[in-house]
């Protein structure tokens, strides 16, 4: 891999040759960078959702860059500390969101017993993001940008706050994954054993939902930034349980139901549009402001849809993509990705079905702001650029593969690692070995295991896993010398 300073020498120079109206001269673009929580592959209408209405981020999608393969992590922790970073949740140690590290540690600590069930104990993962690690918000901060977040963080404990890794102001990050409801006041116990809470919101009245507020407090922001160039990080909670729509929506999306919907959860179907209500909002602010033409916006999803149930009624359904969040089958970790940069995407729009991860945001954001090597170091990132995918959406990014790891227990699976090369996909499940070959071109369902008709081609995949494991110094589970046990 090329050094980070090699690297940003030579995408500081080619980024500063572009210029953007209506700012000054090779003015450096604003950046919106808005992620949804546990939103499926297909929760969208331009995605094929059955049951949801998202008109407004459907006619974004018209205009801008859809991506058919893009690719996060399989839970929300590691995809935020990759598109901070640039570097694999693997090579972090991120594998898993932070309470669930918290646990891991834990376990590997001798603070708690390992379950005798487990066949392997899940290794210690790190519970959060390193302060040595360069951040996205400190590249773009060392280039004059006015750098904000605001909504999830979940990267690590008020010592890892986004105020700690860049970001001048932060509404509503804390070390929780979810809120303990959407409804004011946004804090309580009725859904977790802690008691949560929202920072950063001030007052608030009775019927306010927590995505819109985020989004009043993203705008004001945006507003504040006095024409300087600003990066904010809008990272809703919203879709993540509790599923909580709005009662006249749920209502309405309950009469909308019909047999044979795949999507069959009106409360879920609810926070979908009021979403696509509050991302219209931000896109209507930019337009008002004169700013849409000198702003890159982008929006996608940090793991692949819920598809287990939440009060006895599943949350989603990911069709036609297998399972759903926590497992690296298609419905895990695929995820709907959609990006607008005026002056490089099409004005009329694409799509493109290259393969591509979370971990490229780093260095596409780094060139697109100029960011010189001097102020991020090596950064020894993991990612691409996808300047090239985003201005020809029919353009390759010459990358062998893409790897996921996940040596953790969930729901939808048990520890796995998987491989895509082309359109092979390969998956290996740590408990006893066990590989799965599919093709996703002809199969992207992942329906028909090929593994033991093509044992050569799933020996070749196995071993590029085994040796990207070795190079990034992935974390594995070990046996449970306990199992069994009573």
């Amino acid at each position: 891999m090329r050094s980070g300073v090699r690297y940003f020498a030579v995408v500081a120079v080619a980024a500063m040759a572009v210029c953007f109206a209506p700012r000054a001269a090779c003015s450096p673009p604003n950046v919106v960078f808005i992620l949804a929580d546990d939103m499926g592959w297909s929760d969208l209408g331009c995605y094929g959702a059955d049951l949801h209405e998202t008109p407004n981020i459907d006619r974004f999608a018209a205009g801008g860059v859809r991506f058919t393969a893009a690719y996060a992590m399989s839970v929300c922790s590691p995809t935020r500390a990759c598109l901070m970073t640039g570097k694999h949740a693997a090579r972090l140690h991120m594998t898993i969101w932070r309470e669930g590290a918290v646990d891991s540690q834990n376990v590997a600590g001798g603070r708690k017993a390992a379950p005798p069930r487990l066949k392997v104990i899940p290794p210690a993962a790190t519970t959060d993001l390193p302060l040595e690690e360069v951040t996205i918000a400190e590249a773009l901060k060392s280039v004059g940008y006015v750098t904000l977040h605001v909504g999830k963080w979940h990267l690590g404990d008020a010592q890892h706050y986004p105020e700690v890794q860049g970001f001048d102001v932060n509404v509503g990050g804390t070390e929780w994954g979810a809120p303990d409801t959407y409804f004011y006041p946004f804090k309580g116990t009725k859904a977790f054993h802690d008691f949560r809470y929202v920072p950063g919101l001030g007052l608030g009245k009775r019927g306010d939902e927590l995505t819109d507020r985020l989004t009043d407090e993203a705008i004001k922001l945006m507003d504040a930034a006095g024409g300087r160039p600003f990066f904010l990080n809008l990272w809703y909670h919203s879709v993540h349980t509790p599923i909580e729509g709005k009662p006249e929506l749920v209502e309405k999306y309950r009469k909308k139901l019909t047999a044979g919907m795949h999507h069959r959860n009106p409360g879920y179907a609810a926070m979908n549009e009021t979403l696509d209500t509050d991302v219209a909002r931000v896109l209507r602010y930019l337009e008002e402001k004169h700013l849409a033409e000198h702003t890159i916006v982008v929006f996608m999803s940090d793991n692949g849809g819920f598809v287990n149930a939440y009060k006895g009624e599943q949350v989603t359904d990911n069709w036609p993509l297998r399972s759903g969040k926590g497992s690296l089958y298609e419905g895990g970790i695929r995820v709907p990705m959609i990006v607008r940069w005026p002056g490089v995407t099409p004005a009329a729009g694409g799509t493109s079905d290259e393969p591509v991860m979370c971990t490229d945001w780093f260095k596409t954001l780094a060139e697109a702001a100029g960011v010189p090597a001097a102020s991020v170091g090596d950064s020894g990132c993991d990612g691409v650029s996808l300047a090239r995918v985003l201005k020809d959406p029919a353009a390759k990014l010459g990358r062998e593969a893409v790897y996921f790891h996940y040596p953790h227990y969930y729901a939808t699976t048990t520890p796995v690692g998987a491989i895509r090369q082309g359109d092979w996909k390969l998956l290996e499940y740590f408990e006893d070995g066990k590989l799965e070959l599919y093709n996703l071109k002809d199969d992207l369902g992942e329906k028909n295991d090929l593994a033991g008709n093509m044992q050569e081609k799933a020996k070749e995949l196995h071993a590029k896993l085994v040796e990207w494991r070795k190079t990034v110094g992935a974390q594995m589970p070990a046996p449970n010398k306990k199992r069994g046990a009573t």
